[in-house]
């Protein structure tokens, strides 16, 4: 099977990145979200990051705009119906995410896929919940999504041949490096990256160092492009929570016990960036 026609549920952060990757690649695109509010900022954020690119010189004009033209926004998830492959960007829980493939199941022709972008969560469990398992998998992309490479693909224990075969050339061809992930908690990015993250949390409980300086010293010392306090505002600390809390229940291993403090700052609404607020403070 060829993918030609994409949908995209979730027109958050990760949602209209992926939207714009696909259609960046010539795809025609659905976007769905339950709000206008949430697709007009999606679409203007779609446009502002276009702008840029066009004025780094990367992206023609012209280009830009045909861009826009192939995402359809909308409210309606039976614009879904006809969609060779669907990727879901919504909130990391199991409930949700299996009432949108129950949804979906109603409408869909026998041939759609559905893509979860979940970063933690087991395709095994979502796909159980799904009329046709064969055809679930995830596809995890990386914020921000239009200049990230990576995509891990996991393959649900029931994902059926030629479902993985498509999503990993529908992957390669919008411009991504596609990975295979066997379906653990976590995968492999976020078992080896949250964690990480995490114990970066409980150094700053104990005031081993600043919050700045931690940073400063994990950048410096280990060459990393971004420290991971100021990473855990970019991703969220709400996602970085659920990774943790998912990880615990995937292993039962108390080495991926939450830090406390990461827990009353989700619980404070102290989030990030997309807050203004996390280990630091944004404009």
């Amino acid at each position: 099977m060829t993918i030609e026609t994409i949908g995209v549920i979730g027109a958050g952060t990760m949602g209209n990145g992926i939207a714009q990757a696909f259609a960046a690649a010539g795809y025609s695109v659905v976007l769905r979200d339950l709000s206008t509010e949430a697709l007009d900022k999606a679409m203007g954020t779609v446009r502002g990051s276009l702008d840029r690119l066009v004025k780094k010189g990367t992206v023609a004009a012209g280009d830009a705009e045909a861009t826009l033209a192939r995402i359809s926004p909308t409210t309606d998830i039976s614009a879904l119906a006809d969609r060779d492959l669907i990727v879901e960007a919504i909130v990391e829980r199991l409930d949700v995410k299996a009432a949108v493939i129950k949804e979906l199941d109603a409408i869909c022709g026998e041939r759609t896929i559905f893509a979860s972008n979940t970063s933690s969560i087991s395709l095994t469990s979502l796909a159980a919940h799904s009329a046709h398992p064969g055809r679930v998998i995830g596809m995890h992309f990386f914020n921000p999504v239009p200049v990230m490479a990576l995509v891990e693909i996991i393959r649900a224990l029931q994902t059926e041949d030629w479902v993985a075969e498509a999503v990993l050339e529908a992957a390669a061809k919008i411009g991504k490096q596609p990975k295979a992930a066997k379906d653990s908690a976590g995968f492999v990015v976020n078992r080896l990256l949250v964690p990480y993250i995490n114990e970066a949390v409980y150094v700053l409980a104990e005031g081993l160092a600043t919050a700045e300086d931690i940073d400063a010293m994990m950048k410096l010392g280990a060459n990393h492009p971004i420290g991971p306090l100021a990473l855990a505002d970019l991703i969220g600390l709400d996602v970085v929570l659920n990774v943790m809390d998912t990880l615990v229940d995937g292993f039962g291993d108390p080495k991926y016990r939450p830090s406390p403090l990461l827990r009353q700052m989700v619980a404070a609404g102290w989030l990030g960036r997309k807050s203004g607020r996390g280990f630091f403070t944004y404009g």
